[in-house]
């Protein structure tokens, strides 16, 4: 069974039954993440296994600390023995260091899960901030727009989103850049 199949096979296993709204959104998020193929080359299959997996840490069945980047990447890497690329941008996913941050929870964090190439994080930000939660395209703004009304501008949750939307929205942009580069191009950069 290759990466991504099992990938697919076990966020399915973890989200479809207990939370089938954040199973939609991550099979949206992995459906982002294969139209980034032309820029991703070698790590497409990476990206969309990242992309699946991305939120299996709200699972109550894993969930632990309450903080899903955290409770999904030790479980990958502990539980699963997933590739430990797949398991850095699962646990970095959407500027999950400055939630970390807000939790506490940010030394724990770097200190067990080296971050991932740049490229590759913008990618996984892009494919997560650019999908509803019922897994359809949007705009990286109306997404933090509708994270915020979720959850409130004054929780964990809409705090972090805040701070973290001037990176968000860069890095959308800067993928963007890179599609329309190699869409001009023919071929990926």
């Amino acid at each position: 069974m290759d990466l991504t199949e099992r990938a697919y096979g076990l966020a399915e296993s973890l989200l479809s039954e207990p939370l089938p709204r954040r199973w939609s959104h991550s099979l949206g998020v992995a459906e982002r993440a294969r139209s980034l193929r032309p820029i991703l080359g070698e790590d497409a299959a990476l990206m969309e296994a990242a992309a699946v997996l991305h939120d299996i840490g709200y699972s109550p069945r894993i969930a632990i600390t309450g903080f899903h980047p955290l409770d999904g990447a030790r479980f990958l890497r502990e539980q699963e023995g997933m590739d430990e690329r797949v398991v850095r941008l699962v646990a970095h996913h959407s500027c999950a260091l400055l939630e970390a941050e807000e939790r506490g929870l940010r030394e724990e964090l770097e200190a067990e899960f080296e971050l991932e190439h740049s490229e590759l994080v913008d990618a996984l930000i892009f494919c997560d901030m650019t999908t509803t939660p019922d897994g359809e395209q949007t705009t990286s703004r109306a997404r933090l727009e509708e994270i915020v009304g979720r959850y409130g501008p004054e929780t964990i949750v809409g705090r972090f989103i805040q701070r973290a939307a001037p990176e968000i929205h860069a890095a959308v942009e800067r993928v963007e850049h890179r599609l329309t580069t190699v869409g001009a191009a023919g071929q990926p950069m």
